[in-house]
């Protein structure tokens, strides 16, 4: 017996962990630091213990043992790659439902896990790695292979400690700073360098080992669309890896992972070129990953289920030859962050929250409505997984999941995901790791015009009571709702509105009706559709094209600085035009509600601010001489 089970992390993975145990008869132990006591990890477990940290190894030790679970499962994340956690567990008694600590300790060494890939047969990028490597390692290493290279922190990843060098004037700075870089982030100075490969493609191969000496893989996930070497979207099988490179490819990751003794399941990561032809050892994650799902659906197994299965002693059942790809899966990973404000962090609560019901369409999620979104943790909030007969059917799943997936109360970045997989090339199959980087000013993927007006109707509708729009709209000719009409200084719509079951309307605006997730405060409303999120105070009315706007000097919602008209310390008049900001193609102008002298502006033309974003203030002329 491997049960209870204590899930030691949180988020959609615990939830998603849990959700398999339970199906399995096994209870489950969450944990929990005091921010998290009300998360949906702890709701969905038959029970939980509070932790100071995520991270603290004997507090989680001890979690276990006082709930009374047999068994501790990592997730991704936290401490499931750490070697010593691993070894913990097990010397408290508790059975590891992961690959042993020698492994995940091999592994976890860059330097080490290259070496032991070439000795086992699998083809690794030319490259230099040592404990002591120095800047005279690293110029003789280029003088023979060339340029570029790439420095890469030994003891990490996520593009943590690593420097592309282009020039050998370039080498001392990257090394410098790698080193800098990955001392702070790992603890760990140490580099290596290898041989950079131009546009490549990012291919991942799953395998599964158990005790008895049975290891098979399960194709591979092509995971090319990355910003700043995090993953974005994900898919399997890849669109340039044919049954015969499957063959090779994962015949290589077993190799490895025979080798090292391996159990539990694993992916091998393999860096390719555009082509796919050649394909070279990256590194090996000794856990689950984030994008399993895809995996799970074109071969149609539970991973989750089969890693419980492992950690029991149970040989694996599943036959090599009969685990071929059905079909096409793409992962969105949908992030609490503002893509067009350069992916700043959306904190806050989540306001409504409902799921794509689509058939082919699976979401594992770690929030819902009435959660807080804050910092301490990674903002990814959950995962939309697509599957289809092939990859345009997939696409087309994916795109609808993201543009029906209600979440209101921060920015995600569902809009932007569905942006970037209706581009040409990305459709075609045509990507590369830096794709994304490079084609960022061309995915727009700011929200449309229609929101302010939508929003205003429905703070004001008259199906519902009146508003605290409509109460500070009773006297602002410029900003009004009524008759059928919604205006904004120079610009009308007609318009209409009839309300949905739960926070949903249908709102029409000159003759088109679209749905929209809607929530009303006395402060601000929250409105989203098609993937598009946007905040706008109801206190504070606007006009388009000159329009005024009163009551704040904070912005009423995320925009652009177009104008600055005055400086600090200038005298104005009610009424005097301070700046002006552009916001869903509209022009808000900023007005002086008082006179006063102008104090804490900033701001300059281009800068970008956020919902709320104190603007300038404006001090009585007796507080400017206390």
């Amino acid at each position: 017996m491997i049960g209870p089970v204590l899930i030691a992390n949180r988020g959609e993975i615990a939830v998603r962990v849990a959700r398999t145990a339970h199906a399995n008869g096994l209870p489950v132990v969450a944990i929990h630091t005091p921010a998290d006591a009300g998360a949906l990890h702890v709701e969905v477990a038959d029970s939980a213990v509070m932790v100071p940290s995520y991270l603290d190894i004997d507090a989680v030790i001890d979690a276990a043992q006082r709930a009374g679970a047999r068994s501790v499962h990592p997730g991704y994340g936290f401490l499931s790659e750490n070697a010593r956690f691993a070894q913990a567990v097990a010397d408290a008694g508790l059975t590891w439902i992961g690959p042993p600590p020698e492994a995940i300790a091999l592994m976890g060494d860059k330097a080490r896990a290259k070496r032991f890939a070439r000795e086992a047969g699998v083809p690794v990028v030319p490259g230099l790695e040592a404990d002591d490597l120095d800047l005279e390692d690293l110029r003789g290493f280029c003088a023979e292979h060339g340029f570029p290279v790439v420095i890469k922190a030994l003891a990490g990843g996520g593009g943590k400690g690593m420097r592309v060098v282009r020039a050998a004037e370039e080498l001392d700075a990257s090394l410098d700073a790698a080193r800098r870089e990955a001392t702070a982030a790992f603890g760990d100075g140490r580099v290596l360098i290898e041989r950079y490969l131009e546009r490549p493609r990012h291919i991942e191969v799953q395998v599964l080992a158990d005790r008895h000496g049975n290891v098979i893989h399960l194709g591979e996930r092509e995971c090319s669309l990355q910003r700043r070497h995090q993953k974005v979207v994900e898919e399997a099988p890849s669109p340039v890896i044919d049954a015969e490179r499957r063959a090779r490819m994962g015949q290589a990751a077993i190799a490895l992972a025979r080798r090292c003794g391996y159990e539990s399941a694993g992916t091998i990561e393999f860096i390719t070129p555009a082509d796919g032809h050649e394909f070279f050892f990256l590194e090996m994650n000794t856990r689950l990953q984030v994008e399993h799902p895809v995996t799970e659906l074109v071969y149609g197994v539970d991973l989750v289920q089969e890693q419980l299965r492992v950690a029991a002693g149970r040989p694996l059942t599943l036959d090599q030859a009969a685990l071929v790809p059905r079909g096409h899966a793409v992962e969105a990973r949908l992030y609490a962050e503002d893509p067009s404000h350069g992916f700043l962090p959306s904190t806050g609560l989540i306001r409504a929250y409902r799921e794509p019901v689509d058939a082919g369409v699976r979401v594992d999620s770690g929030v819902r409505q009435g959660t807080e979104v804050g910092t301490a943790y990674d903002p990814m909030l959950a995962k939309v997984i697509a599957h289809g007969p092939d990859r345009e059917t997939a696409l087309q799943r994916l795109d609808r999941a993201l543009a029906t997936f209600d979440l209101v109360g921060v920015s995600t970045n569902a809009a932007f995901t569905r942006a970037l997989i209706a581009r040409d090339d990305v459709r075609a199959g045509e990507q590369d790791t830096g794709l994304l980087e490079r084609v960022l000013a061309e995915l727009d993927s700011a929200p449309p015009a229609d929101l302010v007006p939508a929003a205003m109707l429905a703070a004001a509708g008259t199906s519902r009571p009146a508003g605290p729009w409509r109460r500070a709209l009773a006297d602002r000719p410029e900003a009004r709702v009524g008759d059928g009409r919604v205006r904004l200084g120079d610009v009308a719509w007609d318009a209409a509105i009839r309300w949905d079951a739960g926070q949903r309307a249908r709102i029409t605006l000159d003759g088109i009706e679209r749905r929209y997730a809607v929530v009303v405060s006395e402060e601000c409303v929250w409105i989203a559709r098609d993937g598009h999120h946007l905040a706008v105070r109801t206190a504070v009315p606007a006009r388009s094209e000159g329009g005024v706007l009163h009551g704040s000097l904070e912005a009423p919602m995320p925009g652009t600085v177009l104008l600055v008209e005055v400086a600090d310390g200038e005298a104005v008049q009610p009424g005097d035009l301070l700046l002006v900001l552009e916001s869903m193609k509209m022009e808000l102008s900023i007005t002086a509600p008082h006179a006063g002298v102008v104090a804490g502006l900033s701001l300059q033309p281009g800068d970008r601010v956020a919902l709320g974003q104190p603007l300038v203030a404006i001090l009585d002329p007796e507080e400017e001489t206390r």
